[in-house]
C-alpha cells in the first residue's frame, strides 16, 4: 500500500528501469573492489563526507566504507585486499559498530543518477533547449558535480520519465481521495505560475539568467494524468452519497471516542473503566491498545485504580479472539482508534487520551552534544596555558628524535612561533571571542603570568561568594514533597506522547530534588519541542497538590498566553486554580489575580515580569519556574535572585544564557539535559541567502498550498510597514495578520488566537514571536535582515518552526547589497551549520565562546574572560569552586601542566588514516582528555572500528599518552629517552616522596642513577621504538606505585 500526496502524484519520476539498474547488491566473503562500491555510491548522489551521520553521507577511511543508505541503520563496509570481510551497522552518533549483517542492498539517494549516459543526455538536451552558452550548471554537471536542486532539470537527464503509476504496475488499484485530482490540477497551475515568474522577472545585476525546463516536462496535468493511469481501475471517494450503493457490513463499528470526557471537567479514567464494565457486562472481550509497554503498564495501574482490575497481556489478534467472554486485556499495538464487533471491542489509548505520538527511545549522550571537540581552524586566536595568547596556524608533522611527530603550529608576538606536541593539546583552548584585534603574547613574557594571577584571585573571590549563595540554599529546608498514589500516575497518562529516556530522567531529577528536603535549583535545557514544558508540568503537579503555590514566569505575553493554555488544559478537572497575569488580561482579571495569590487560592499563576513586581504577593509560594531566562533584563534576574533563595526554581531553556550554562558546567547548578528529538521530527532546512522577492515569494506561495502557515519576521518595528507592502504587492494570495509588543494586549491577543486558528497563510512580526510560541502547522520562517538579530534569537525563531512531522524551510535573509559584519557573518554561519536536532547546547557553547560569560554575580567579568580566552576563564573558575568545596588550597590544577615526552618514536594519527584535519585535531584533544588505560583502550577500539586496523604512529601515540599520565602521578616535567636509556626531569618540589625514590634507587645501581641536579637516568638498552615504550612503561609503573604509597 502507497500513500501519497497529490504534489507527489503530480511529478514525473525517473524511469523505474534506471532506478533498478542503480541498486547495489553486497554480500560478505564476495570479491568486490572498494573504488567499485565508492564510484557506485557517487554516481547515485551520495554525498563525500568526513563523518557519515545523516542519509546520504558516505565516508571512505583506510580499508573502511561507512555509507548513510535512504532506509535503515548506517552500514559500515570492511575490506581487506579486494574481498568484503564485514558488514556491520554502526550508531552515527558514537560510530560505533553494532551488528554484523551477511548482505546489504544499497540503493541511489538522488533521481539523478551522474553516470556516463545521464551526463551526455543531459549536455545534448541543454544544448538543444537553451544553445551553447556558459553556464554553472552545465559545467558542473559536465564535471560530475552534484548541485542542490539538480533534479528540477531531470527531464534532461533521461530519454523518458515514468510516473508513480508506473512503478506501481498495470493491475494497481487507484484510489484517489476527495479533492486529491483538483490539488493535483492546482499544483500543476502554481508550477506553472512560477516558471512564468522566474522567465519574465527583470534580470538583476550579477544574477544568472533564469534556464530550467518547462513544467510541462516534469508535472502531469490532467491530460497527462488520464493517459498515464491508463485503464488502471480507479477508485473516487466523495464526502456525499453516491447514487449507487455497493455496501459489505463486516460487522464492526468504530469504538466510543472519548474526546467529550477529556474537553469537560470530567475525569477520562473514570469514563473509560464504566465503558469497559458495560462492555463486559455484554460479554464481550475487551481490549485496551497501548503504544508501548511503558504505556501499557502505565495503563494497568491506572485503570486498576477505578475497578478494572485482572487485565492479562496478549500479542496477537488470535489471542484476543480467543479469551473468556467478558475478560479485558491489555496488547501493545499500533491501533490508533478503536473498534466493536458483536463479540470483541478494542480500545485504543489514542481514543481515551487524544493524539499521541510514539517517539524512539534512542538517547543521545551528553557528551556528543557537546560535539566531539572545539574544532581548531587555522588562524583562530588560542591561549596556551604557559605562554598566553598565540594564534593557531595549523598542524604540522616534524622531525623529532629522527622521527615524525604532529605539532600544532603556534604564532605569538613578534613572529615568535611555539611548536605544541599533539599529546600536550589541552594546554591549548579556545580564545573564543569576537574580538580578531586581540593582543598576542611574547613567549618568555611576563604580562600573561601577570594577567593570569590577576584573575585566578578575582575567580576565587567569585567561587566564595557563588558557594555562600549555594551553602546557604543547601542549609535551608524546604518540605519534602512526594507524588501522591494513584491521582500522579493519572497526571502523567494525560501527556499525549511518550516520553523519551532524557525526558524521563529529567522527570526523575527533579523529583528527587523535590524529595530531598532542600530546595531545588535546577536548569533543564533542552532543544525547542523536545518536551521541556511537560517537565515543568509534572513539578507544578507535585507542589499544587502537596498545597504550595507554583508561579511560572514568561519572557512575552504571547508566550505566557501559550503556557497558560497548556496548563489550564493539563489540570483541568483537579482541585487546582490556574490563572493568567500580564497585559493580555483586564484590570480586574488582575487585581482578582493578586487576591487569590494572596490568599491562597489561586495555586498555579501563569505570568511575565509583572509576577516580579512588589505588588504580587504570594501565600505560600513553593516553585518558581522560570522560561527562557535569557531574555529577562537585569533587574529582573535580580529580583528572581531574591525570590529564589527560599523556593524551589526550575529553569527551561533551549539556549541557556552563558551564565547560566556557566553556573551549571561550574557545577555550582543542577542541569537536566534532554537532546532526544520527537519522532518524525526533521530537523529545519536553513538557507542563509540575500534577499529575493521570487524566492520568498516561492517559498510562502509552497506552504500555503501544502496547507501550513508561514512567519515573516522583522527586526524592527518600523520594517514592518515596509514588509507589509512588499506583501501585498509581491505574493498577493496570501492573507497576512501583523503584531509587534507595543499593540494592546487585546489586539495582540486577538491576532494570535486568528493566526494560531488559521485565519492567516502569514504572520507579520517581530522577535516577540521569538519564544516558545507552539503553531505546528506554521512551518515556513522568512527572516528580514537576519544579519541584524542576535545569535540565540535566530535560533529561537528558527525553533518556531520545525514542531510538526512536516519539513520545515528558514530562509535567513540579508540586504541584498550590503556587506556583512564580521560578526554577523560567524553568526549566521554558526546557525546555518548547526541543523542538526537538538542543537540548542552546542549554540550555547559557541554563544558562550562569542561573547563571553555574561554577569555571574552582578558584577562585570567580560575583561576577566577577555584577558585569559573563554575556555581558560571556565576551566579556572571550575577549579576555583572545587578546590574550595574540597577545602584544599590554591594549589596549581593537574590541568595547568603536561609532561613533555621525547621518546624518539613516531607519534601522530597519520593523514592517509584519518584525512579529515578537523577530525584528527578533534581525535587528539578526546586522547589527551582520557584519564584510564580503560578509556584509552576504548579510545583505540573505536579508531579501529571507525578507521580500521591502527598504523604503529597512532599505536605509538596512545602508548606516549598513558606516559604522559603516569608522569603526570609522579610529577615528572619531562621524558627523554632514546635507545640507551632515559632522562626524567621532575616538577619544582620533586617527586611525592623523596627518601622511598632514593632508596628505590639505591637498591638498583645497575638500572637507576640520580644526578646531582636531581634528574633521574634510567639505563637500558631499547634499540627499537616499541619497546622503549614499554619498557618505559614499566619504570613508570613501578615509580606511580611509590607515588601512591606517599599519597595514602
Amino acid at each position: 500500500l502507497v500513500i501519497a500526496t497529490a504534489s507527489a502524484m503530480a511529478q514525473r519520476a525517473p524511469p523505474r528501469r534506471r532506478m533498478g539498474e542503480g541498486v547495489f547488491a553486497a554480500n560478505v566473503g564476495e570479491e568486490m573492489e572498494m573504488p567499485a562500491l565508492e564510484a557506485y555510491l557517487v554516481v547515485n548522489g551520495y554525498a563525500r563526507s568526513s563523518t557519515v551521520r545523516a542519509p546520504g553521507e558516505f565516508a571512505v577511511r583506510g580499508g573502511l566504507i561507512d555509507v548513510f543508505a535512504p532506509a535503515g541503520e548506517p552500514l559500515r563496509f570492511d575490506f581487506f585486499g579486494d574481498t568484503l570481510e564485514t558488514i556491520r551497522s554502526f550508531d552515527p552518533e558514537t560510530q560505533i559498530s553494532k551488528a554484523k549483517l551477511k548482505s546489504a542492498l544499497l540503493t541511489p539517494v538522488s533521481e539523478v543518477l551522474l553516470d556516463d549516459a545521464s551526463v551526455l543526455h543531459f549536455r545534448k538536451r541543454f544544448g538543444q533547449a537553451f544553445g551553447a552558452v556558459s553556464d554553472a550548471l552545465y559545467d558542473s554537471v559536465s564535471a560530475r558535480i552534484r548541485r542542490q536542486g539538480m533534479e528540477q532539470w531531470l527531464p534532461f537527464f533521461y530519454d523518458t520519465l515514468d510516473t508513480v503509476f508506473d512503478y506501481a504496475g498495470a493491475d494497481a488499484l487507484v484510489a484517489f481521495d476527495a479533492l486529491a485530482e483538483e490539488a493535483i490540477h492546482e499544483r500543476v497551475e502554481t508550477a506553472r505560475d512560477h516558471y512564468e515568474a522566474r522567465r519574465t522577472a527583470p534580470m538583476v545585476r550579477g544574477a544568472a539568467p533564469f534556464r530550467a525546463p518547462s513544467p510541462d516536462l516534469i508535472y502531469l496535468d490532467d491530460a497527462a494524468l488520464k493517459l498515464a493511469l491508463g485503464e488502471r481501475a480507479v477508485r473516487r471517494f466523495t464526502h456525499f452519497d453516491a447514487a449507487v450503493k455497493h455496501e459489505l457490513d463486516l460487522g464492526i463499528r468504530a469504538g466510543r471516542d472519548f474526546a467529550p470526557e477529556r474537553q469537560a471537567d470530567a475525569n477520562v479514567f473514570d469514563a473509560a473503566a464504566k465503558h469497559i464494565a458495560a462492555l463486559s457486562k455484554a460479554n464481550k472481550r475487551v481490549v485496551i491498545a497501548a503504544w508501548s509497554d511503558g504505556s501499557a503498564e502505565r495503563f494497568a495501574g491506572v485503570l486498576a485504580d477505578h475497578g478494572v482490575a485482572a487485565l492479562v497481556r496478549v500479542k496477537q489478534w488470535r489471542e484476543a479472539a480467543q479469551l473468556p467472554k467478558g475478560a479485558h486485556a491489555l496488547a501493545v499495538l499500533p491501533l490508533e482508534h478503536g473498534f466493536e464487533s458483536d463479540t470483541l471491542a478494542f480500545l485504543s489509548e489514542q481514543d481515551i487520551l487524544g493524539d499521541r505520538l510514539a517517539r524512539p527511545r534512542k538517547r543521545r549522550k551528553a557528551s556528543s552534544v557537546i560535539a566531539e571537540a572545539a574544532a581548531l581552524s587555522p588562524g583562530d586566536l588560542i591561549v596556551h596555558q604557559e605562554h598566553g595568547v598565540g594564534r593557531y596556524d595549523g598542524l604540522k608533522t616534524l622531525d623529532v628524535q629522527g622521527a615524525p611527530h604532529d605539532c600544532l603550529d603556534l604564532a605569538y608576538h613578534g613572529g615568535d612561533k611555539l611548536y605544541l606536541p599533539v599529546e600536550n593539546i589541552e594546554l591549548v583552548s579556545r580564545y573564543g571571542s569576537e574580538d580578531a584585534e586581540a593582543q598576542l603574547d611574547k613567549l618568555g613574557g611576563v604580562a600573561w603570568q601577570g594577567r593570569k594571577a590577576r584573575t585566578k584571585q578575582r575567580l576565587r573571590d567569585m567561587a566564595e561568594e557563588l558557594l555562600r549563595i549555594a551553602a546557604q540554599r543547601a542549609t535551608r529546608h524546604a518540605e519534602i514533597v512526594n507524588p501522591p498514589e494513584g491521582l500522579w500516575d493519572e497526571f502523567c497518562a494525560r501527556f499525549p506522547y511518550e516520553e523519551t529516556e532524557d525526558q524521563l530522567a529529567a522527570i526523575d531529577d527533579v523529583v528527587g530534588d523535590l524529595g530531598a528536603g532542600k530546595p531545588m535549583d535546577r536548569l533543564i535545557c533542552g532543544d525547542v519541542g523536545f518536551g521541556k514544558t511537560e517537565v515543568a508540568l509534572r513539578a507544578a503537579f507535585l507542589l499544587a497538590m502537596s498545597g504550595r503555590q507554583v508561579a511560572v514566569v514568561a519572557p512575552t505575553t504571547l508566550l505566557c498566553r501559550q503556557h497558560y493554555r497548556t496548563f489550564s488544559e493539563r489540570f483541568r478537572g483537579l482541585p487546582v486554580r490556574v490563572r493568567q497575569l500580564s497585559r493580555l488580561v483586564t484590570t480586574k482579571e488582575q487585581n482578582e489575580t493578586k487576591a487569590g495569590l494572596t490568599a491562597g487560592t489561586v495555586e498555579i499563576v501563569v505570568g511575565t515580569h509583572a509576577l516580579l513586581s512588589k505588588s504580587v504577593q504570594f501565600r505560600d509560594l513553593g516553585l518558581m519556574i522560570i522560561d527562557e531566562e535569557q531574555h529577562f533584563g537585569v533587574k529582573h534576574k535580580e529580583r528572581l535572585k531574591e525570590i529564589r533563595a527560599d523556593v524551589h526554581v526550575l529553569t527551561l531553556s533551549a539556549t541557556p544564557i552563558p551564565r547560566t550554562l556557566q553556573l551549571a558546567l561550574a557545577g555550582i547548578r543542577e542541569m537536566s539535559l534532554i537532546t532526544t528529538p520527537p519522532i518524525d521530527r526533521m530537523a529545519v532546512r536553513t538557507y542563509v541567502t540575500p534577499f529575493d522577492a521570487l524566492t520568498v515569494r516561492e517559498a510562502l506561495l509552497r506552504e500555503k498550498y501544502r496547507g501550513g502557515q508561514s512567519f515573516f519576521v522583522t527586526p524592527r518595528i518600523a520594517d514592518l510597514g515596509e514588509a507589509g507592502d512588499f506583501l501585498r504587492r509581491t505574493v498577493p494570495e496570501v492573507t497576512f495578520a501583523m503584531a509587534h509588543g507595543q499593540m494592546a494586549g487585546g489586539a495582540l491577543d486577538e491576532i494570535m488566537t486568528s493566526f494560531y486558528d488559521g485565519a492567516h497563510d502569514v504572520l507579520l512580526s517581530t522577535s516577540i514571536v521569538e519564544s516558545g510560541l507552539d503553531i505546528p502547522r506554521a512551518n515556513t520562517l522568512i527572516v528580514f535582515r537576519a544579519d541584524m538579530f542576535g545569535l540565540a534569537q535566530l535560533y529561537q525563531l528558527r525553533g518556531r518552526v520545525g514542531r510538526s512531522k512536516v519539513r520545515a524551510y528558514a530562509y535567513l535573509t540579508t540586504a541584498a547589497e550590503q556587506a556583512l559584519t564580521l560578526g554577523a557573518e560567524k553568526r549566521l554561519k554558526v546557525l546555518a551549520s548547526l541543523d542538526n536536532l537538538g542543537a540548542g547546547f552546542t549554540l550555547a557553547s559557541h554563544d558562550l565562546d562569542m561573547r563571553g560569560g555574561g554577569n555571574l554575580l552582578g558584577e562585570e567579568q567580560t575583561g576577566h574572560i577577555r584577558e585569559v580566552g573563554v575556555e581558560l576563564y571556565q576551566s579556572m573558575l571550575e577549579e576555583a569552586v572545587t578546590s574550595l568545596r574540597e577545602g584544599r588550597e590554591d594549589a596549581p590544577s593537574e590541568k595547568s601542566w603536561s609532561p613533555q615526552i621525547s621518546v624518539g618514536a613516531s607519534v601522530l594519527i597519520p593523514e592517509a588514516y584519518v584525512a579529515d584535519l578537523t577530525v584528527r585535531l578533534a581525535l587528539y584533544r578526546r586522547l589527551a582528555e582520557l584519564d584510564s588505560d580503560q578509556e584509552r583502550e576504548g579510545f583505540a577500539a573505536e579508531l579501529i572500528d571507525r578507521f580500521g586496523p591502527l598504523p604503529p604512529e597512532a599505536d605509538q601515540l596512545i602508548a606516549v599518552a598513558a606516559l604522559k599520565a603516569l608522569c603526570r602521578r609522579c610529577l615528572i616535567s619531562k621524558l627523554d629517552a632514546g635507545p640507551k636509556g632515559a632522562v626524567l626531569t621532575f616538577r619544582e618540589g620533586g617527586f611525592p616522596d623523596p627518601m622511598a625514590l632514593v632508596r628505590h634507587v639505591q637498591e638498583r645501581p645497575d638500572d637507576y642513577k640520580m644526578r646531582p641536579d636531581g634528574k633521574l637516568v634510567v639505563q637500558g638498552g631499547w634499540p627499537e621504538a616499541a619497546q622503549r615504550l614499554k619498557a618505559l612503561r614499566a619504570v613508570l609503573e613501578v615509580l606511580a606505585r611509590i607515588a601512591v604509597r606517599k599519597a595514602a
